[in-house]
């Protein structure tokens, strides 16, 4: 077997593919485009250490090999692994080195398997590092800091063995109801696409396969329920849902994984013309399709019969299922003819492609390797970054180092579980994780008195904590009232065979966000916004902090909270972070990924809709509460409008400079996020938008300093979606507009023609 070509290591990836098919056996192909089994099933306890179950051993016998292994190392409430019978970072490489050394040494071909693992924000396995959810990575517009972050938890999760990472990034926030709003970049293309492009080129330094969840438009399910339909027509695809997988395509992305959504009457796995036509004809990707979990076994409802439900998908360009029972039986759908053993092959063949690009087949036993970056710093860096200050009076932030009192009041105060979000492994007991509580409580100046009172539960009406609250508020100098949401799942909660949450009862389960959490009413809960008013009420001030995992519906807060800040699920050390801020050891930084609606009966409330000249309803404004892009700092900014090298450019040579001169006019440093949209006042395809985000760029800005934001513009700033759903620079009159927020823009005029 040493002489076959696809062993030879300087043989073409593609000759080894070629030479290694066909020498398999129909079943033995099949099971490499099956990843059926949980992968906490494939080992158990053995005193210190851990053996491989009979189970993982008769999986792998049945099909002479194994495509995939999802979650080897796994952790959470709903795999049930813990620290009693899971695999923490000390065990991580040996039983990963076991389950491949099992596969390689009794099999026919020896072929490895590939270790899939979930990387939302941080490896989800016992002591992986936790970063901030999406949402703050898209709060921080930092691209080059979330590439660091991405490329040490990428070497952290290869030094344990894993190889590919499924990361949700293609997903974006078009309605704040739907509970994995947390795993969103934001609402806006643009800033998920270099979002994206930086998650692929981190973990590409490790050496990590990304897999890019999910692949069409899941955050466009009608009226943001988790896993519906859609109603997006081809060019809204195009226009908003496709620039993020677009820019991962581009970066090396080793997959995407089909959304359980349906696209135009057919769920995303069983759509040929998404997954064929689009992403590999029209997009030219050659990496892998992954199914979602059990999304194939969906298809049964419309095809009848598993067998051809694995068929359906597979002619559609699914190449490896996930936990189905469809695809294992895909030797039966050859045999009746609903699907070639040639379409089999192509499948087999981006798999094997895979593991070999990734170098198992030359190396496929883990092997330590160094971290470039601490995650774990990293993971407070992005935290830091991603605080947001929605609102402020002016007199209330950064704390006064004269406050000697400090009350630190509701239910996200003093709560690790309830600041880290959904799809986190259980947290080692005794690690240094901070709280917001524990944060102030170390910022705080030797001689400061710092109490503290939940005043309420997270969800429901229940006001008994509140008088509590109300005292200790009126015997402060200032309360910081740390409001939200949770994503905290337990080993109470129900979860449906695929991993989300069932929730009937917010009140009973105790959790508002997350897979299977979503919300027809997106406010703060009663028994937050009862006990915000009482605290009000004692003439005390008060600062609201937001530790949340959605858009939040707010209220005007303006009489009734000094300032408001907006925490993303910050992470473990996410406490300290926003402790900074409030004392003003780092300014707030943070702009909006999203825009903050004022009610739910007003959505949807993102930015770039198509641009009617709608006026608003009767009742309330049709505007955000807080825009897309918004953020203030401890200062106060300027901008001079935009400067344009070339008033005018044709579509052959589109390119040109534009300025903007920005201005520290306040007392403190700024780091300042320009933003560069672009709006269409004439020509074009279809109908335009109120406005797109088309750059942004940081400037760092002492008291009194001014300084220029340049952006280069080119073909790829100016280009729109054309009738035949390709990208051109069209022939119109524009506006380039620059400013704070996309609701606080200045601009210039320009002519394409």
């Amino acid at each position: 077997m040493t002489g076959h070509l696809y062993r030879d290591p300087a043989a073409p990836v593609a000759d080894r593919v070629r030479d290694l098919l066909g020498r398999m056996t129909l079943t033995e192909k099949v099971g490499q485009v099956n990843q059926r089994m949980y992968g906490w099933h494939a080992y158990e306890r053995d005193g210190d250490g851990h053996r491989l179950t009979g189970a993982f051993r008769a999986e792998v016998a049945a099909y002479g090999g194994m495509g995939a292994l999802y979650g080897l190392q796994r952790a959470d409430a709903w795999s049930g692994v813990g620290f009693a019978d899971g695999i923490t970072a000390a065990d991580g490489a040996r039983v990963a080195g076991s389950v491949q050394r099992h596969v390689v040494e009794n099999t026919r071909l020896g072929i490895p398997v590939l270790f899939v693992e979930e990387v939302p924000h941080g490896h989800q396995a016992l002591d992986g590092t936790v970063l901030p959810v999406n949402l703050a990575v898209g709060a921080t517009w930092d691209p080059g800091l979330y590439e660091a972050a991405a490329a040490a938890v990428g070497a952290e999760m290869r030094a344990r063995g894993g190889h590919v990472a499924l990361v949700s990034a293609l997903d974006l926030v078009r309605d704040p109801r739907w509970g994995r709003a947390e795993e969103c970049f934001g609402e806006d293309p643009y800033l998920a696409a270099r979002l994206t492009e930086a998650l692929v080129r981190g973990m590409r330094t490790a050496d990590v396969a990304v897999v890019l969840k999910h692949f069409a438009g899941q955050g466009a399910t009608v009226g943001g329920r988790n896993s519906a339909a859609t109603e997006l027509g081809a060019r809204e695809l195009h226009e908003i849902h496709l620039a993020a997988a677009r820019a991962g395509i581009r970066a090396g992305a080793a997959g995407v994984m089909a959304a359980y959504n349906e696209f135009d009457g057919l769920p995303c796995v069983a759509s040929r013309p998404l997954l064929t036509e689009l992403l590999r004809e029209k997009l030219e990707f050659d990496g892998i399709v992954m199914a979602d979990g059990t999304a194939v076994d969906r298809l049964v409802r419309l095809t009848g019969d598993p067998v051809a439900a694995g068929a359906l998908a597979l002619n559609a360009g699914c190449d490896l299922s996930l936990w189905d029972a469809c695809f294992p039986r895909l030797a039966e759908a050859v045999a009746q003819g609903l699907v070639t053993e040639r379409t089999l092959d192509t499948a087999v063949a981006r798999v094997l492609t895979l593991k070999f690009r990734l170098g198992l087949f030359d190396q496929p036993y883990p092997r330590a390797g160094e971290q470039p970056y601490d995650p774990s710093e990293l993971s407070e860096r992005i935290a830091r970054a991603s605080i947001t200050l929605l609102a402020h009076d002016g007199g209330v932030l950064p704390l006064a180092p004269s406050i000697r009192r400090i009350a630190v009041l509701g239910p996200n105060a003093d709560s690790i579980a309830q600041q880290i979000g959904d799809y986190t492994a259980p947290q080692r007991p005794g690690s240094h994780h901070v709280t917001v509580l524990d944060g102030i409580r170390s910022a705080a100046p030797p001689d400061t008195e710092v109490s503290h009172a939940p005043g309420c539960d997270l969800v429901g009406g229940d006001l008994s904590g509140v008088p509590e609250a109300v005292a200790l508020a009126a015997a402060a100098d200032i309360a910081v009232l740390v409001l939200g949401g949770s994503s905290a799942r337990s080993g109470d909660t129900s979860f449906d065979t695929n991993g989300a949450a069932v929730v009937t009862s917010a009140d009973s389960a105790g959790m508002t966000c997350g897979e299977g959490v979503d919300l027809a009413d997106p406010r703060l809960p009663d028994g937050q916004l009862a006990l915000l008013d009482a605290v009000a009420a004692t003439g005390v001030p008060v600062v609201v902090v937001l530790v949340q995992g959605r858009p939040h519906a707010l209220p005007d807060l303006s009489g009734t909270a000094g300032a408001v800040l907006s925490a993303w699920y910050p992470g473990p050390w996410g406490g300290r972070a926003v402790a900074d801020v409030l004392f003003g050891a780092a300014g707030p930084e943070g702009r909006l990924p999203v825009s903050i609606p004022r009610s739910a009966a007003q959505l949807p409330v993102f930015y770039n809709a198509k641009d009617h000249g709608y006026r608003g309803y009767v009742d309330q404004p049709a505007t955000a509460r807080y825009a897309f892009g918004h953020g203030l700092s401890y200062t106060t900014v300027a901008f001079e409008p935009p400067r344009l090298s070339r008033a005018r450019v044709t579509p052959d040579d589109p390119t040109l400079t534009c300025r903007v001169t920005v201005r520290n006019t306040g007392e403190r440093p700024v780091r300042e996020t320009v933003q560069l949209y672009l709006r269409r006042l004439s020509g074009g395809s279809s109908w335009p938008r109120v406005r797109e985000l088309r750059g942004f760029a940081r400037l760092d800005l002492r008291p009194g300093e001014e300084a220029d934001a340049v952006f280069a513009i080119d073909a790829g700033t100016l280009a729109s979606v054309t009738r035949d759903l390709g990208l051109a620079v069209e022939p119109g009159e524009l506006m380039l507009e620059t400013g704070p927020s996309s609701a606080a823009t200045q601009g210039a005029r320009l002519v394409i023609g």
